[in-house]
């Protein structure tokens, strides 16, 4: 089963269950599904790549929002937009840990043959395609400058 499909069902079993969080969640996540189907230039089909990238920017978006609350002193919207969080994350693939994140992008680094900062787009260039909805950009580009100083 796709991941529109999966979002789709469980939008379902959240009503039944009256699941107010994960239902929002759900719907929004749907209304990016459909709009990316239906956008100018698309096919009308939503491969699973194509929408993870899109989970993965709705959970940054997300977790931005909550720190922008919690600043202004509003908790209850930062909870809120978490909660939206984490329900979105369990359509995600398993992201990598700190430790497989600085494995992986070492070995990347040992095939382009990088040995400074200066070498750092090669080493992205690689390391975003490889990591691909497995960890966040921002984590990648972290650790890339960390290990090449």
């Amino acid at each position: 089963m796709n991941l529109f499909d999966r979002v789709s069902n469980d939008i379902k079993a959240a009503m039944l269950a009256k699941d107010k969080i994960r239902l929002e969640a759900l719907r929004g996540v749907k209304k990016e599904f459909l709009e990316a189907k239906t956008a100018k230039g698309a096919d009308g089909d939503l491969s699973d790549e194509t929408a993870v990238k899109i989970l993965q920017r709705m959970v940054k978006q997300r977790k931005d929002s909550a720190a922008i609350y919690a600043e202004q002193n509003r908790p209850e919207l930062a909870e809120k937009e978490l909660a939206e969080v984490a329900v979105l994350e369990d359509y995600l693939p398993k992201q990598l840990s700190p430790e497989e994140l600085e494995a992986t992008i070492r070995a990347i680094i040992a095939e382009v043959g990088a040995t400074s900062a200066k070498e750092m787009g090669k080493v992205m260039g690689v390391a975003t395609k490889t990591l691909a909805g497995k960890t966040e950009g921002r984590l990648i580009s972290e650790t890339v400058k960390r290990l090449l100083v």
